[in-house]
């Protein structure tokens, strides 16, 4: 049974920063597409950074240049590093993994929150 456990979140002033993580236990796959998507109150869900297993990485436009998403293999955990902060960072942020496929790697950050497997979340509250 995969389970994604994320952690990290919290309070933070703007131009702040904060290190997400995602541990990750059940899963077997060694080629995947995973990332981070958040939702804010009365917003729409919003993919925020991929990567793939070929390692390949993307991100949303409003992120770039502010976050960086990074695995460590050894430890099953998947890191979102969010610099810079910003107001409209607040938002509750999920992890989700699904098994690799052509459409995962192509759609980028678009359709994280679709994949099957995603973490109960953790607050993010960036205040100015």
């Amino acid at each position: 049974q995969v389970q994604l456990v994320e952690s990290g979140g919290g309070s933070v002033q703007a131009g702040g920063s904060l290190r997400l993580s995602c541990a990750a236990s059940g899963y077997t796959y060694n080629k995947y597409c995973m990332g981070w998507f958040r939702q804010a109150p009365g917003k729409e869900r919003e993919g925020v950074a991929q990567i793939v297993s070929d390692g390949t990485t993307n991100y949303a436009d409003s992120v770039k240049g502010r976050f960086t998403i990074s695995q460590d293999d050894a430890k099953n955990t998947l890191y979102l590093r969010m610099n810079s902060l910003k107001d409209e960072d607040t938002a509750m942020y999920y992890c989700a993994a699904t098994r690799y496929s052509a459409g995962c790697r192509d759609a980028g950050v678009s359709s994280i929150y679709l994949y099957g497997y995603r973490g109960q979340g953790t607050q993010v509250t960036v205040s100015s």
